[in-house]
């Protein structure tokens, strides 16, 4: 296996990157189809039997794996730039998060099934995210630094086309046909539950072109207990360091605040469009699939925008759009109107991560790229678990998902009021 370095960056086969993006499409039915749209809506409807009760407990399970996560991500980061390669800790992780996901047909449609649905969906999101951590890492040893914005962005857009393939397959094979496919009972609810196993499935047949095209950094020849010495040494080395960093330290902080709103939106946004607006599992599957293609879209797009422009740019861009389209999905009544924000929302998610992502990669030092994506990871995860709790805190209080949902509208402004403070390196 050739080794990334920063000469490889500007000839890396295209078969490479290609498997380096093709994560992203192996990953995204996991989001897409169980924290998002289809298992969280039989979450509250089918398992819990209380809508308002299940979305509450939806939150505390989302808080419950962003803790962990957000303690968790900056030590592996560390160790893994301490050990060299990648690509093991990202085989450790997806294996979690595939197992995680296929555990979830067990959950039946009655209460007795709550405790293992969360567990479970905590337990995938653990590895889901961590897997993230590695793989965000992995960009800049792959591509020059004109080219970040670019393939950051074609990543993101492959994920949601990955989501939305996903979503197809289970609203025509599953959910609508009159006899699912392979003779799944929907007295049951094992069309539904299906979705968990073809996450885990769809993740470890999509990921193995990462595995095998995707070059990775060699081996360091340290034993195990020497890299987590090390890693740990190197992370508290990197965080008393930080006062070097103003400028990463800056965007950080402004990352995890907006970043909390996007956590919450995916959490909740199946939940709330089912709920609130009747929405059958039928119609949130199709409001998912066009979320999906807009959502795709948007990141295509900005991707070139954020190489022309600059990643500052295009999260301004995508930060303004996000609040206005927030805005309006929680103060319609009308489910035509949510249609059309909800829709309009997409177009602004992805190039929000994307640009995130490739401007993490610009500042941060080529010698310390995973332990500050580990940091990344950190700040996008580090108030995650907050954001969820206080949408079901708010829940609990009001009764009202819609009170609820609107706490987004005020992590996005603040990310965006931060976010002002950032400088951007000049674009080479």
């Amino acid at each position: 296996m050739a080794q990334a370095s920063d000469d490889a960056s500007t000839r890396t086969p295209t078969r490479g990157l290609v498997g380096w993006a093709l994560y992203d499409w192996a990953n995204s039915p996991f989001t897409t189809l169980i924290i998002t749209f289809v298992f969280s809506a039989y979450f509250s409807r089918g398992i819990v039997g209380d809508e308002v009760r299940g979305a509450e407990l939806w939150g505390y399970t989302a808080s419950i794996a962003g803790l962990v996560i957000a303690l968790g991500s900056p030590v592996l980061g560390a160790i893994a730039d301490a050990g060299g390669p990648r690509k093991p800790w990202l085989l450790v992780f997806t294996a979690i998060c595939v197992v995680g996901s296929g555990a979830l047909w067990y959950a039946g449609p009655a209460p007795e099934f709550i405790t293992w649905a969360m567990v479970w969906v905590v337990i995938a999101t653990i590895g889901f995210e961590f897997g993230i951590v590695f793989n965000n890492a992995m960009l800049p040893d792959l591509v020059a630094p004109a080219r970040l914005g670019r393939w950051s962005g074609w990543a993101w857009g492959l994920g949601y086309f990955g989501g939305l393939a996903a979503m197809v397959a289970t609203l025509f094979l599953f959910v609508q046909a009159e006899t699912p496919l392979l003779g799944l009972d929907k007295e049951s609810a094992e069309h539904v539950r299906v979705v968990g196993p073809l996450a885990a499935v769809w993740f470890a047949v999509f990921v193995w072109p990462m595995f095998v095209f995707t070059p990775d950094r060699d081996r360091s020849g340290l034993a195990l207990g020497e890299k987590v010495r090390r890693g740990l040494s190197n992370l508290w080395g990197t965080l008393m360091r930080l006062r070097d960093h103003g400028n990463i330290v800056r965007f950080l902080i402004a990352r995890m605040i907006y970043a909390d709103g996007l956590v919450t939106v995916f959490a909740f946004g199946g939940i709330y469009a089912a709920d609130t607006f009747g929405m059958a599992l039928e119609q949130v599957i199709i409001f998912g699939i066009v979320l999906n293609v807009t959502a795709g879209i948007g990141a295509f797009g900005f991707a070139w925008l954020d190489d022309w422009f600059g990643s500052k740019r295009v999260i301004y861009i995508s930060l303004s759009g996000l609040l206005a389209t927030a805005l309006g999905a929680v103060v319609v009544q009308d489910v035509a109107w949510f249609w059309v924000w909800g829709s309009l929302l997409g177009i602004f998610v992805g190039p929000a991560q994307a640009a995130s992502r490739s401007l993490m990669a610009r500042l941060a030092p080529a010698e310390l790229r995973t332990e500050f994506f580990g940091l990344y990871a950190l700040t996008g995860k580090a108030t995650a678990f907050a954001g969820p709790a206080l949408v079901a805190i708010v829940i609990a209080a009001t009764e009202s998902q819609r009170w609820g949902l609107s706490t987004v509208l005020a992590f996005f402004a603040v990310g965006f009021l931060l976010l002002l403070t950032v400088k951007e390196p000049e674009r080479v």
